[in-house]
């Protein structure tokens, strides 16, 4: 593992691929005794969605924050089928081990969460407890339906005011409440600025090829999976006006495992940010039986 630069509140680190593809995340120091905080992002979101959960727990928690292959700074992938589960597992298993992390908090959104359950039903030793972001063992199809309308569309805005702007038009019903320091606050965290002097959305377009291979939705029992986390300390988080995760799903879950916390952040889509209130005081919740 290397360290590319010394910042005040975090320092950038890599790690290689079993395929060779040089990955980023960022590590937010503090916490020593206490299991870090692994942070793992949506599809087509990256390390910086957490930077207001790293600088809230600044000193107290060790934040390590993934940008998945094709993401941020991590590298794109020469073959885009491996921008499936299966491989962004191996991935984060080989930062996992290169990290030495013997035990850790898992904190997934969406996709994030996927992977959360999957490395919870393949190393369940591992976890210390978990935080599943508007997503679970079952998705709802109306949700899916709507990431596979949008991945992959690339756009550009000649300015973060525009990037802004056209954000609030696509998901303003999704954070209902947001001004336009928010949208240019998530802005920033999804588009990056090139060269040629054009805001960009920050993923590789090809992440959406393995969606449009027949019967790719198949995969893994989720719900045995989930199982994996049944004896830990687990936040789940919904947003209420969620596509992705119903509530009677989300009930279940709650259900299913006993030391689970779940709460719902009002008028809110997918995902929450877990800035929200609600999520804050789940959060720590979680974190003051792990300290």
């Amino acid at each position: 593992m290397a360290t590319a630069r010394n910042l005040p509140d975090y320092t950038d680190g890599y790690w290689w691929s079993g395929d060779g593809l040089r990955l980023h995340y960022r590590d937010y120091p503090g916490g020593a005794g206490k299991p870090p905080l692994l942070c793992i992002p949506g599809l087509t979101r990256n390390a910086r969605d957490y930077e207001a959960l790293a600088e809230r727990l600044a000193g107290q928690w060790r934040v390590i924050a993934v940008d998945l292959r094709g993401r941020g700074e991590s590298a794109y992938a020469k073959d885009p089928m491996t921008y499936v589960p299966l491989t962004y597992l191996q991935d984060l298993e080989a930062l996992v081990v290169g990290l030495n992390l013997e035990r850790f908090v898992a904190v997934g959104t969406s996709l994030g969460g996927i992977l959360t359950m999957l490395m919870a039903s393949t190393h369940p030793e591992r976890i210390a407890g978990a935080v599943l972001n508007d997503v679970g063992p079952e998705i709802d199809p109306l949700g899916l339906g709507r990431i596979r309308g949008y991945v992959g569309k690339a756009n550009w805005h000649p300015t973060w005011m525009h990037a802004a702007r056209a954000l609030a038009e696509a998901n303003g019903d999704v954070y209902p409440g947001y001004g336009i320091e928010d949208w240019l606050a998530m802005a920033k965290r999804l588009y990056r600025l090139t060269s040629a002097g054009r805001i960009v959305l920050d993923y590789d377009m090809k992440i959406a090829e393995p969606f449009r291979v027949p019967g790719n939705e198949a995969g893994p029992d989720m719900w045995r999976a989930f199982d994996g986390l049944k004896d830990k300390p687990l936040l789940v988080v919904r947003g209420e006006r969620s596509d992705i995760l119903s509530a009677a799903t989300a009930e279940a879950m709650r259900k299913r495992v006993k030391a689970c916390d779940l709460v719902t952040v009002p008028q809110t889509g997918h995902a929450p940010t877990l800035a929200e209130a609600e999520a804050v005081a789940g959060i720590d919740r979680l974190l003051a039986k792990l300290s």
